[in-house]
């Protein structure tokens, strides 16, 4: 096997395919996560001894210095898509980066991947991408020859995006449009993001770069929320928002994040983030350049959207996608 690796934030969506892939590598690898209990099932990915489990809080570096023991490469893939209790946007994806970073400093460590996002940009007007911004610079500022991955908007089976909004169709007659639906997104597949992950630990010659990973098409946010009906077979009112009204719902899913379990359907932080197109700029190396083959939306969502459907996976196709207003 090649040198351990640890994956800060390995239990999570992203971070479980990380490590099936860095498995497949070859590499050995040291799953870094605040709650170990999550983690259980991912020594199964790997042979016998080639996955460990280690706790480690961002907000704790002696814990972060532990977990990087004895490691010649680190992933850290830790964040948040909205702020609840002491999960914070800064604490997370800035602060908790330069922690990770500094440790990986001081133990000799050059391979590191730094887990962004497209939109990243300390001028932004949405924290998540100010703070995804200042963890690259913080990443960078310790280990100059780190890797910053910034993938568009992620699917998969667990995804929050395409459950989120199917669930919320499975509810709500309606599903809003924020500033009509216009955002443009490249979704990206997960199992692509993981193989690019790996492949940039894999190669010395990625080192230092900065990678932006869409998958094969954009669509705009009405033609995803088009697609989720139609593969769930319902019939829901497609209603455009203004950006004032929606930084209103944004600003009450602020609230339920705050008081209620569930997750908001949608954030004021959010909210400004669809301001924005998230698609992959052409001028940085992307997928194609890592050794990586897109994977297409559609053939990858009806194969789990299926369980929003009236009767589940064996129901008839559909009934109209959307309607108008």
């Amino acid at each position: 096997m090649q040198g351990l690796v640890t994956v800060f934030g390995g239990s999570g969506f992203i971070g479980r395919q990380v490590v099936r892939a860095l498995a497949r590598g070859g590499f050995r690898i040291r799953v870094a996560c605040r709650r170990t209990n999550l983690a259980y099932r991912l020594p199964l990915l790997g042979d016998v001894g080639q996955i460990e489990i280690a706790q480690a809080n961002l907000r704790v570096p002696s814990s972060v210095d532990r977990a990087l023991d004895g490691a010649e490469a680190c992933v850290n893939l830790v964040g948040v898509l909205y702020e609840r209790g002491r999960q914070r946007f800064h604490s997370l994806h800035a602060q908790g980066a330069r922690v990770v970073a500094e440790a990986a400093a001081r133990r000799k460590i050059t391979r590191l991947v730094q887990m962004s996002a497209i939109g990243a940009d300390p001028e932004s007007g949405a924290k998540y991408a100010r703070t995804k911004a200042m963890g690259e610079a913080a990443a960078r500022e310790a280990v100059p020859k780190a890797v910053v991955i910034r993938p568009s908007v992620v699917f998969g089976p667990e995804d929050d995006f395409f459950n989120r909004f199917a669930v919320m169709a499975t509810m709500s007659p309606v599903l809003p449009l924020p500033g009509g639906g216009a955002t443009r997104f490249q979704p990206v597949y997960v199992g692509d993001v993981a193989a690019a992950i790996a492949a940039c630990l894999a190669d010395p010659a990625t080192a230092g770069c900065t990678y932006e990973l869409g998958g094969p098409g954009v669509f705009s946010f009405r033609e995803l929320m088009e697609l989720v009906l139609r593969e769930i077979g319902r019939e829901r009112i497609l209603l455009p928002l203004p950006w004032p009204v929606a930084g209103l719902v944004g600003a009450l899913g602020d609230i339920q994040a705050d008081l209620l379990p569930i997750p908001p359907a949608l954030t004021s932080d959010q909210v400004e983030m669809l301001r924005s197109d998230n698609v992959a700029n052409p001028a940085l190396p992307g997928l194609k350049a890592l050794g990586v083959v897109p994977t297409a939306v559609e053939a990858v969502v009806p194969t789990y959207l299926h369980r929003y459907r009236r009767g589940g996976q064996f129901a008839d196709e559909a009934e109209p996608a959307g309607l108008e207003v």
